[in-house]
């Protein structure tokens, strides 16, 4: 099993508090040289054939096919999705969920997919559930 629709559900409440950054223009545009795109990951880490990815599968998934795509960094949270089967019962599975920044272009949409297509090839995966906002970002 994957990520499911309740996963997302949290994800939208913790950007609800998210308050308009300083850094903007008078008409709270963001400056041109500040916009970014930010995606967020979802990666479901059981396996449909039972167990799980181990922290060293996924840290070997972070450093081997997410760094080099991502050169300029990324943050990882702990995450834990639930669903309500078709069966009518609750589903819970660990999860990854994987923040990146970056710019609005081809190239990263490319490694996005690559990233997504990697992981539910490797470790049998249905899908993974991709998260995406424009977002104003000052370093």
């Amino acid at each position: 099993m994957t990520i499911k629709t309740g996963l997302m559900a949290g994800a939208i409440l913790l950007l609800a508090g998210c308050n308009t950054p300083s850094h903007t223009t008078p008409n709270n545009g963001c400056k041109a040289d500040n916009q970014m795109q930010q995606t967020t990951l979802y990666f479901g880490l059981n396996r449909p054939a039972g167990g799980v990815v181990s922290g060293q599968e996924w840290q070997q998934f972070v450093d081997q096919e997410v760094t080099p795509r991502f050169r300029d960094g990324l943050t990882v949270f702990d995450a834990r999705g639930q669903w309500l089967g078709n069966d009518g019962k609750v589903a819970r599975e660990p999860s990854k969920a994987l923040m990146l920044i970056h710019g609005n272009d081809a190239q990263s949409e490319s490694n996005l997919e690559a990233l997504r297509g990697v992981y539910k090839s490797r470790f049998a995966q249905e899908s993974v559930m991709r998260v995406d906002q424009p977002v104003c970002v000052q370093f």
